[in-house]
């Protein structure tokens, strides 16, 4: 199972708003959270929990592991076994599964026995199985189809079902991805010499396999790699922003981070650099600001580049 590494981001941006408001003084705690509110992720000592916007403790941190909200649930480790609370912490989902994700579309993915040979199914929100645990790897359900794997890690292939759990698309291909504004990135072949490319939601090839790499579409592009450069496609599979980037990242409010050599800076749809290459480090953006890292000074940067906050010689978590 495939899961976004939004924890640094989602840390770092609800730890920003707390020293805005408070500076370095500690968090205060709170006994309720509003059903609206947003929740960022914290963590104290080897435990979990989460603050709200103004850096005041809404759960206290009492988790082994955490995610963050997602339609008003959270998937938390508890000794080895995960679990679902709500927004005041009460857990709604009592921990019994290997592994759990994030809800989507109102059903969540389970996991039931070890990484090697547990299986995966889907439940709703009062726990109870809606697709049995039966693959050998699956998705969160994204556009109403899930991908799953039949078969093991070496020659197992992926296809795709419906949230009744039958199969839409046949295991066929060696990787796959969620939907995404209507296609799916595909691999056929192995990870070191294999190929990428699009289906759509019948199966059929929109973009055939061709590039090194490639990710799913966000605002009418896609970023692949062909060699050792990345660069950005439409629908069509044309080239908007030819590959010429050392690193590069999915576009975020309308900005992407890309690498020439050592330095990150962001582009804008266009392929024009928005803020020039020159940080050692950078984050996308999220609500209007990116974390970024120049000669172990770290700050926050506004779309213009400039600082808001910092920078500063500690590294915000």
């Amino acid at each position: 199972m495939k899961r976004n590494a939004m924890i640094r981001m989602i840390l770092t941006l609800g730890l920003f708003l707390s020293f805005m408001n408070f500076g370095c003084e500690d968090v205060n705690n709170k006994t309720n959270s509003e059903p609206d509110q947003i929740l960022f992720l914290i963590s104290i000592g080897d435990k979990w929990g989460y603050i709200d916007k103004t850096g005041a403790i809404v759960i206290n941190p009492q988790f082994d592991y955490a995610w963050p909200f997602s339609e008003g649930l959270a998937d938390v480790r508890i000794g080895e076994k995960w679990g679902y609370i709500d927004r005041t912490g009460t857990i709604v989902i009592n921990p019994q599964f290997d592994e759990a994700g994030s809800f989507s579309e109102g059903i969540a993915i389970v996991r039931i026995g070890d990484w090697e040979t547990g299986k995966y199914g889907y439940i709703d929100k009062t726990g109870k199985y809606v697709i049995n645990p039966q693959f050998d790897d699956a998705s969160s359900f994204s556009e109403d189809l899930a991908y799953v794997r039949i078969g093991d890690r070496e020659t197992g292939k992926y296809g795709y079902i419906d949230k009744t759990g039958s199969i839409v698309i046949n295991p066929q291909f060696d990787d796959a991805w969620n939907f995404s504004e209507d296609l799916a990135v595909v691999r056929i072949g192995d990870w070191e010499t294999g190929k990428y490319g699009y289906i759509d939601k019948t199966g059929s090839y929109v973009i055939n396999p061709q590039f090194d790499f490639a990710s799913p579409f966000f605002g009418g592009l896609a970023l692949v790699k062909i060699g050792d450069k990345w660069g950005y496609i439409d629908k069509t599979g044309k080239y908007v922003i030819n590959p010429q980037f050392d690193e590069a990242h999915s576009f975020s409010e309308d900005l992407a981070r890309v690498r020439i050599g050592e330095k990150y800076g962001y582009i804008d749809k266009t392929g024009s650099y928005v803020i020039n290459p020159q940080f050692d480090e950078a984050e996308p953006f999220s609500e209007g600001l990116a974390y970024v890292e120049i000669e172990n000074q770290y700050g926050y940067i506004d779309r213009t580049g400039q600082y808001v906050w910092g920078p500063c010689d500690f590294e915000v978590h």
